[in-house]
């Protein structure tokens, strides 16, 4: 922590080191922002996730597929419009961080796998009455 200012020299060095920590800094953000490759640079890492543990590139914001991505967006404000119509500000809030923190887990091998199941439920129900006319004759009315 920086030395406790008793006078007003100490303000004034002080100053003076914010000016030049300001002057660095500023100097530093100009050089992200110097050619189209840095500012591209610089949007792409706001995106990416924090290192994984072994050190390599943690999972980012691009490496989810179309649905995961798509998920990010529309689950928060779906929830937010059809369930959560009438709430506050902080639940809104709440639902659509938690929203998109479970947007990772909704890829396409999910969303295929829960279609499969649905469409064998319904294909289920065809087969089985399909199934009553098919192969069995009819029975006779004459015994």
């Amino acid at each position: 922590m920086d030395a406790p200012i008793n006078n007003i020299t100490d303000l004034r060095l002080e100053i003076v080191r914010l000016k030049g920590l300001e002057v660095e800094q500023g100097y530093a953000i100009g050089q992200r922002f110097k050619s189209p490759g840095a500012i591209l640079s610089t949007f792409f890492s706001l995106f990416s996730g924090p290192p994984a543990a072994d050190g390599t590139k943690g999972a980012g914001f691009w490496d989810q597929d179309i649905v995961g991505l798509l998920s990010r967006f529309l689950l928060p404000f779906t929830l937010n419009k059809t369930l959560f119509r009438n709430s506050n500000f902080i639940v809104k809030t709440i639902v659509g961080l938690v929203s998109q923190k479970a947007s990772h887990f909704i890829t396409e091998d999910s969303v295929m796998g829960l279609w499969d199941k649905v469409k064998s439920l319904f294909n289920k129900d065809d087969k089985h009455e399909h199934a009553e006319h098919r192969g069995v004759p009819p029975l006779s009315e004459t015994y």
